[in-house]
């Protein structure tokens, strides 16, 4: 009997993340350029649900979220351009995965804002380290440009550093008091399944 509660425990978790990185791709979507920045790099709030996600569950669960929305966009876009992909799939996880921990560990408001704060420093510099090194230098050979040193580190400075620091800013903006309104919720759906 207990075996039965914990797969179906298990199974309604699944279909809780699987909601959630639909919900995330819908999101995604619904993105909009910044107007002193290059028009590829978008605002979205597709990491909200994953954020959910991993408060709820873990860290574990959050990433999931992120590589569901990431998998539903390759298959519903045929996205030709899978390093995009990958660089958004990596930006999620380094977002979120740092509220996660710091809200398991202290649980409450205060180590939400210290989560977002983390998060947000950890994607800013994380994806600029690897847009300059990795990203940036991949996406020169896929689309046949001519990337030069000073045309990444540019890019870098001016373009993917602010970007990630002022979407981290926006969606800490939007989740704090989302968190705050849906507290309590966030506690029972957390008690269910344990």
């Amino acid at each position: 009997m207990r075996n039965t509660s914990k797969q179906s425990s298990n199974l309604l978790k699944l279909i809780i993340l699987a909601l959630l990185g639909t919900i995330s791709l819908l999101l995604f979507f619904l993105n909009f350029p910044l107007p002193f920045l290059p028009p590829y790099l978008k605002i979205d709030f597709s990491d909200v649900p994953a954020l959910m996600a991993s408060l709820i569950f873990s860290p574990l669960a959050g990433v999931i979220v992120v590589a569901v929305k990431n998998l539903l966009y390759i298959a519903v876009s045929g996205a030709g351009d899978p390093i995009g992909v990958a660089a958004n799939f990596l930006a999620g996880v380094m977002f979120v995965v740092p509220v996660s921990i710091l809200y398991h560990k202290y649980k409450g408001v205060k180590s939400i804002v210290s989560g977002l704060v983390t998060g947000t420093l950890i994607m800013a510099i994380g994806m600029s380290v690897l847009n300059y090194f990795i990203i940036l230098p991949a996406y020169g050979w896929f689309m046949g440009w001519e990337m030069t040193n000073q045309v990444i580190w540019v890019s870098v400075i001016a373009g993917v550093l602010p970007f990630n620091m002022i979407k981290g800013i926006i969606i800490a903006l939007l989740f704090v008091p989302l968190f705050i309104k849906m507290h309590s919720w966030i506690k029972q759906q957390q008690a269910k399944f344990i």
